[in-house]
């Protein structure tokens, strides 16, 4: 059955979607921000102008902490919202040099920072591939000992103790995922996307299910089914990021539960963009939208940033699907003027800004359509894909056919989810082109 949108008059909800902050606790305004290291704007402030701002700066550098805590502490002056959504990656960019005590550090200081500013909202976190040190590396939970991540899960589950009841609290202590009820009809999945990571070596040994988070998956989505509930689904790294294994069961399961998915919320790759999920039997009717939502880092060359879905609200019959969202922004050029105060605006509100009749995902199929076509409103998505500071390329042919081409494929390594855009390059090409953009 296609969604429909709700009736007249029926209640709304806002949530809150935080993703990617990478928090720089060395981060240091006046520093170099064009430096030769992975990461930049850290070290000694240096003199004359041209030095790291003091609110971020549109380079390879992450944010200070008085950053992340201004986001935060204007959001209860904003319109009230349901529940909050946070989707990892909280440590900086300096993986070469982390240590376990850095990230639990990162961990506690931003989980505190959340609580103390956004009070008795319900906050759901997921695992970001930041979190681990090394980097990436998330061992199946049948490793044991030292070299399992028992000391990131143990720690996850004693920081938000508070937000996520026992049941959850038991899956995320073993594996990393959990799932838990928001509010009477809707039930939240959050998972652990590191067990689909193109970059995680552990996964060598197997890729297809490694911890059984997707047989889990389909037993939780089938209760749900069965209860009548719909289901959020949030993560880290989107679907189309992973291995191909993996990836490709995780379609099929979305398309068998496209009734009972309302929709699926990621971050990972910094920036504002999406994933369609079509039937598996045509690869034509869309079924499903994983939103992909844009970083509060500025990593690399961006504003910091921060989404607001709205949704379909609690009541019954409701079909808690997205019905809108808006993207805010703080405008680093402004912000570290002189004398400046930061202030955070909305970017865009997406329905406005596209033209859109509704956000179902055969509003946003019929958009790439149309993203084909119309040149002007192309360029519109490029510019707001970066958070309203574009690169100095702007993307011409090769590049809109590989994007265009990204947003229709939600599983991994698929040419015929493109060959509807008759793309004017090989999949190869596309390909190669995606990997040039991937930050993370």
């Amino acid at each position: 059955r296609p969604p429909t949108p709700p009736p007249p008059g029926a209640p709304a909800a806002r949530l809150l979607f935080l993703t990617d902050l990478h928090w720089d606790r060395h981060y240091m305004p006046g520093s170099e921000a064009a430096c030769p290291d992975p990461l930049c704007c850290r070290g000694a402030a240096r003199p004359g102008p041209g030095g790291a701002g003091f609110w971020g700066e549109y380079s390879k550098c992450d944010l200070p902490l008085h950053t992340i805590e201004a986001l935060l502490a204007q959001l209860p002056g904003t319109a009230p919202f349901a529940a909050a959504y946070w989707t990892g990656d909280i440590p900086a960019h300096d993986v070469w040099q982390q240590s376990r005590q850095d990230q639990l550090l990162a961990l506690r200081t931003i989980t505190g920072l959340l609580r103390q500013h956004l009070g008795n909202l319900p906050v759901y976190p997921a695992v970001g591939n930041h979190e681990a040190t090394p980097v990436n590396a998330f061992p199946p939970p049948y490793v044991r000992g030292n070299q399992s991540s028992a000391w990131l899960y143990d720690a996850m589950a004693q920081a938000w103790q508070d937000w996520l009841p026992p049941s959850a609290l038991q899956t995320l202590r073993a594996a990393g995922f959990y799932t838990v009820q928001v509010w009477p009809g809707l039930r939240l999945v959050s998972l652990n996307m590191n067990f689909c990571s193109q970059a995680n070596f552990w996964l060598l040994i197997n890729s297809t299910d490694p911890a059984g988070q997707l047989q889990w998956l389909v037993g939780v989505l089938a209760a749900a089914e069965q209860a009548g509930e719909k289901v959020h689904i949030i993560g880290h790294i989107p679907p189309a990021h992973c291995l191909r294994s993996w990836s490709w069961n995780y379609y099929r399961i979305v398309s068998r539960f496209e009734g009972t998915i309302a929709a699926q919320f990621f971050g990972h790759t910094h920036v504002d963009e999406f994933e369609m999920f079509y039937d598996e039997e045509t690869l034509t009717r869309p079924v499903s939208i994983a939103f992909v939502a844009p970083s509060v880092t500025t990593y690399i060359n961006l504003n910091p940033g921060y989404r607001v879905y709205e949704v379909d609200g609690a009541y019954p019959g409701s079909s808690h699907a997205v019905l809108d969202h808006e993207t805010f922004i703080l405008n680093l050029t402004e912000a570290n003027a002189p004398g400046a105060q930061p202030r955070w605006q909305r970017l865009y509100r997406a329905r406005e800004t596209y033209g859109l009749p509704s956000a179902f995902p055969a509003d946003w199929d019929r958009l790439i359509r149309r993203f084909q076509d119309d040149e002007r409103l192309f360029q519109r998505f490029w510019f707001l894909f970066h958070k309203g500071h574009p690169p100095r390329e702007p993307c011409l042919a090769a590049c809109k056919a590989a994007l265009l081409c990204a947003l229709r494929t939600g599983r991994s390594a698929d040419p015929s989810l493109c060959q509807p855009l008759r793309p004017m390059l090989p999949f190869p090409r596309i390909q190669a082109l995606w990997r040039q953009r991937r930050l993370c």
